[in-house]
């Protein structure tokens, strides 16, 4: 376990290698700084396994780590509220952009709004269902004083986790991210990861974050925060530079409207990026700008 006020990501390297760490695991973010660094001048020699959850991994960003490291980064999805639900094993083959696929002790299945199981390609909620009906081991069985939250994870005899994600005809899961992370614009549901990997892959990008931001007539607009590599400028060509990689490579209503430059993004105690906090600071700053008017 590693704690610090301030993650360095030269400093983070030579633990690793100095301490001859064997099993390495850390949320995208932290790989998404490592990466910028020059990862061929350390001794890898010692790393057996590197692994990830939390966030959607941009594959850009698994690429590099292990064409410099020789480790492949294996992907997987749990929560606070559960054991592992779903990984690549050891000796499992990685697919690049999967979570992995469902571990042995779980049913877990793609449901729509109505709780109903979607078929393999189409996206919706992560949700586990009970083998014979009972709460299966490793699952929480309440929330501290919070009754109704409890039975409202539950409702329909399954378990609702909250995430979304897709199952392919391999039983290989695509983790999109939180369902108040899904961005709902003009009548489109938004994936903030899909475009999020497309910005990433621009050389001035360092990190990014996308998120929904009010809009009157759209309901809402996808939103990029961006943080800047030295020696890059956040001017218009730019700005304009990535709305239209996104248009080209992605979709012309994914492209994010709003492009700001940001120094650094919010990150959450386990270090993953905070898109929650990025929508409260725009809710308040619009609720303060009505306010005046």
């Amino acid at each position: 376990m590693y704690d610090y006020d301030r993650f360095y990501a030269g400093e983070f390297l030579k633990l690793l290698t100095e301490r001859k760490v064997n099993t390495f695991c850390a949320p995208p973010t932290i790989y998404k700084y490592l990466v910028l660094e020059d990862l061929t001048k350390y001794d890898w020699s010692n790393l057996h396994h590197a692994a990830t959850a939390g966030e959607p991994m941009p594959t850009s960003v698994a690429r590099s780590f292990a064409e410099a490291t020789g480790i492949t980064v294996r992907d997987g999805f749990g929560q606070t509220e559960t054991a592992l639900q779903i990984c690549t094993p050891v000796g499992g083959n990685s697919v690049p952009g999967s979570i992995g696929k469902a571990s042995p002790l779980y049913r877990v299945e793609i449901a729509d709004e109505q709780g109903q199981f979607l078929p393999d390609g189409e996206e919706g909620e992560l949700v586990i269902v009970p083998w014979g009906g009972e709460r299966p081991i490793g699952i929480f069985c309440g929330y501290l004083g919070e009754p109704e939250r409890y039975r409202e994870v539950w409702r329909g005899g399954m378990y609702h986790t909250g995430d979304r994600a897709k199952r392919d005809a391999g039983g290989n899961f695509f983790f999109f991210g939180r369902n108040d992370d899904v961005i709902k614009s003009s009548g489109y549901r938004i994936g903030p990861s899909e475009v999020e990997d497309l910005l990433m892959q621009n050389p001035a990008v360092k990190l990014c974050a996308v998120t929904g931001y009010p809009s009157r007539t759209r309901g809402t607009v996808v939103k990029a925060s961006i943080v800047l590599k030295d020696g890059y400028n956040g001017d218009q060509r730019l700005t304009t530079e990535l709305q239209d990689y996104v248009k080209k490579n992605g979709a012309v209503y994914k492209y994010p409207r709003m492009i700001v430059y940001v120094d650094d993004l919010p990150r959450t105690s386990n270090g993953k990026i905070n898109r929650a906090a990025i929508r409260r600071a725009d809710e308040d700053k619009l609720r303060q700008t009505d306010n005046r008017t």
